[in-house]
C-alpha cells in the first residue's frame, strides 16, 4: 500500500508520471553500505514504475543485495514540480520489452543509432520493477509560474 503525500491526489500523481518524460534518480546502497545515485528512463504502470538496464549494471547487482530504494522524478524546468519516495525494487529478467516502451517514449521510435544500439540482439536486459512505498509530490507552479506577466523595470 503505497502512502501518498504532498501537493497532489494519487490521481495527480498518476497523471504527472504518465504525461511528463523525466528520468528517475534512484538511490540504494552498495554492500559496503555507501550510497550509490543512478539515473534511469522510467515508465509507470499499474502503480509500480518500471525501468530497464544492462544485467550486468552495477544498480542491478546492488538492488540484488539491498532491494530499498529512494527515488525522484521531477521536472528539470521552471516551474519545478514532481515526487519523491521511497520503495522496493526487484529483478526480472528479459527487460527487452521494458526497454523497448522506453526508447519509443525518451527518443520518440527506434529509428535511432542510440535506439538501435539499446535494443541490439547481444545486449541482456533485465527490468527493474519498484513498488512505492512512500510518495510525497511537490509543485512550484504558484510560485514560480510564467514569467510572461512579470513586470521589468
Amino acid at each position: 500500500m503505497t502512502d501518498f503525500r504532498g501537493a497532489w491526489t494519487e490521481a495527480d500523481v498518476e497523471t504527472f508520471l504518465r504525461e511528463t518524460t523525466v528520468p528517475i534518480r534512484l538511490g540504494t546502497r552498495r554492500p559496503d553500505g555507501s550510497l550509490w545515485l543512478v539515473t534511469l528512463w522510467v515508465r509507470y504502470r499499474d502503480g509500480t514504475l518500471e525501468c530497464a538496464t544492462q544485467a550486468n549494471a552495477d544498480v542491478v547487482r546492488f538492488l540484488r543485495n539491498d532491494p530499498e530504494i529512494g527515488f525522484d522524478i521531477s521536472t528539470n524546468d521552471i516551474p519545478y514540480r514532481g515526487i519523491r519516495g521511497t520503495g522496493t525494487a526487484d529483478i526480472e529478467p528479459d527487460g527487452k520489452p521494458v526497454l523497448r516502451d522506453l526508447v519509443e517514449r525518451y527518443l520518440g521510435g527506434t529509428d535511432s543509432p542510440l535506439a538501435e544500439w539499446l535494443l541490439a540482439e547481444d545486449r541482456e536486459e533485465v527490468t527493474i520493477r519498484i513498488e512505492p512505498r512512500e510518495v510525497y509530490s511537490w509543485d512550484y507552479s504558484d510560485r514560480m509560474g510564467d514569467d510572461s506577466d512579470a513586470t521589468t523595470e
